[in-house]
């Protein structure tokens, strides 16, 4: 036991090490690439038709002939050709973005750029958008931040619709929440309203080891729990609390844009697959993302967006390390 005790020691005194020496290493890297790089701004935009159209036309060189692919060809250039003749009004552009969740949102900062570009040629009322996302939650202000950039585009007026293929829990369903449609896959993970905080004590590590640890505050409620000093039941009162109003904001905001939901019975945290949440009401239709948009591409323009900046090595290695540590975390 004695051998196990100090092996634990050990082990959490060469992560912190670790954690530590790559923390610096990014500071150093950072601070001198700070000078001489910017961050590389790019938006790229994708024909999503075009896509389908060459699949379509490998399809039909491999299986039907050339011939039969150069007839298609014609035909398709005479419908376009006979469309701008009568004047025909233009098609509905539909928009499309895609959300990778991580526990930090990180990705928001490219969404409210994809959604700034989006509305600077989006017309209300017409065209449309479409958002693929996966996420499993994570930071209560970084998923509400997110959720705020997708509320501007029903705000001006453009249709959204949010596509699930995997999970969309906790914030990735709060976003998820925003959209005048949801569609998921039928074993696509769905729910999970609810709030939860989870913080480690070392308070009887340190007391065994006759280390003191001094916390001062000015005002009652500064700090409740805490990592290293010892939490007291007025402290872990008022976390709930907190956590407790959390939760309240979380289905206020659920019950604006979907009222139908019986949050009584689903904000218990629970979460779904797909066929049991369009029961519940939690989504609208089961569908995949790519049969959703190979059907829209049959009536409409898309138009996939993405927005990327290149961030200096210090930022992509901290990065790496965080969404390391998460992973294992999660198991």
């Amino acid at each position: 036991m004695e051998f196990l005790h100090e092996y634990g020691l050990f082990l959490l005194k060469g992560l912190t090490i670790l954690v530590l020496t790559l923390g610096l290493f990014g500071a150093v890297i950072a601070g001198t690439t700070r000078g001489r790089m910017r961050d590389e701004e790019q938006l790229t935009v994708r024909h999503l038709n075009q896509r389908y159209r060459e699949m379509e036309r490998i399809l039909q060189r491999k299986i039907l002939g050339r011939r039969a692919l150069r007839q298609q060809i014609r035909q398709y250039r005479r419908e376009r050709k006979q469309a701008a003749r009568s004047g025909a009004q233009e098609s509905t552009r539909v928009y499309v973005l895609r959300f990778q969740g991580d526990i930090r949102a990180t990705r928001t900062d490219n969404l409210r750029e994809e959604v700034s570009a989006v509305l600077t040629l989006a017309r209300p009322g017409t065209d449309r958008v479409v958002l693929c996302l996966e996420s499993a939650g994570g930071l209560v202000p970084s998923y509400g931040l997110a959720a705020a950039q997708l509320a501007r585009l029903r705000e001006a007026g453009l249709e959204l619709t949010v596509a699930v293929d995997r999970v969309a829990a906790s914030g990735g369903y709060l976003m998820a929440a925003v959209a005048h449609r949801i569609v998921a896959a039928p074993f696509a993970v769905v729910g999970s309203i609810g709030v939860v905080a989870q913080i480690p004590n070392l308070h009887r590590l340190l007391k065994r080891h006759d280390i003191d640890m001094e916390l001062l505050t000015a005002g009652q409620y500064k700090r409740t729990l805490t990592v290293l000093g010892k939490n007291t039941p007025e402290g872990r009162a008022k976390f709930q609390q907190e956590l407790e109003e959390t939760h309240g904001l979380f289905k206020a905001y659920l019950q604006r844009f979907r009222p139908q939901l019986e949050l009584d019975t689903l904000a218990t945290g629970e979460h779904w697959y797909g066929e049991q949440a369009l029961e519940r009401g939690l989504i609208d239709e089961l569908r995949t993302s790519d049969d959703l948009l190979l059907a829209l591409a049959r009536e409409h323009e898309l138009y996939e967006l993405r927005f990327s900046r290149r961030q200096p090595l210090g930022r992509r290695i901290g990065l790496a390390v965080e969404q390391g540590l998460e992973r294992l975390l999660r198991g």
